[in-house]
């Protein structure tokens, strides 16, 4: 399968590009069937030179330009390469998620009240419970932590009883 990518050329920290058609296959710094021309982004105003008519004629050929050079060549004025920009979504964070989702769980829990109110009296005896085992464990870390520094004053006390 024939593509229509950059090849990077330059120095280090001075990158140019040359546009060509080689091989899917090929290496990056490979062989490459023809120049297209060439890309110097690093320039004050940024160059992109290339010939129209020869990528026309390889995009009729069946090669196909990679994401990047096919939105470089969209910018340019060239037709037709909407189908090989790649689109990209951004993720959501996971909290704005959750957020988003609980309001619209809220409502379906109060229509389940409404149709069977068996359930919920059973769900109210579990939700106490639930909450009273959160208020308790809560408590107990507070407790941990008076511990750790009651032994911590003894161990001082000890300390300063031997010297």
């Amino acid at each position: 399968m024939l593509r229509i990518r950059l090849q990077r050329t330059g120095n280090k920290n001075n990158p140019t590009f040359r546009l060509v058609v080689t091989e899917k296959s090929n290496a990056a710094k490979g062989k490459s069937l023809e120049f297209l021309g060439h890309y110097l982004p690093t320039r004050d105003p940024v160059v992109f030179e290339f010939d129209k008519e020869r990528i026309e004629h390889w995009i009729s050929k069946g090669a196909s330009p990679t994401d990047t050079v096919a939105r470089l060549l969209s910018r340019e004025g060239v037709k037709g390469l909407e189908k090989y920009i790649e689109r990209y979504t951004k993720q959501k964070k996971r909290k704005e998620v959750e957020e988003k989702e609980a309001p619209a769980a809220a409502p379906a829990k109060e229509e389940k009240k409404e149709e069977a109110p068996a359930e919920d009296k059973q769900d109210t005896k579990e939700e106490p419970a639930k909450e009273e085992k959160k208020e308790k464990s809560v408590e107990k870390a507070p407790a941990e932590d008076e511990k750790k520094e009651e032994e911590k004053k003894e161990e001082d006390d000890k300390g300063n009883s031997d010297s």
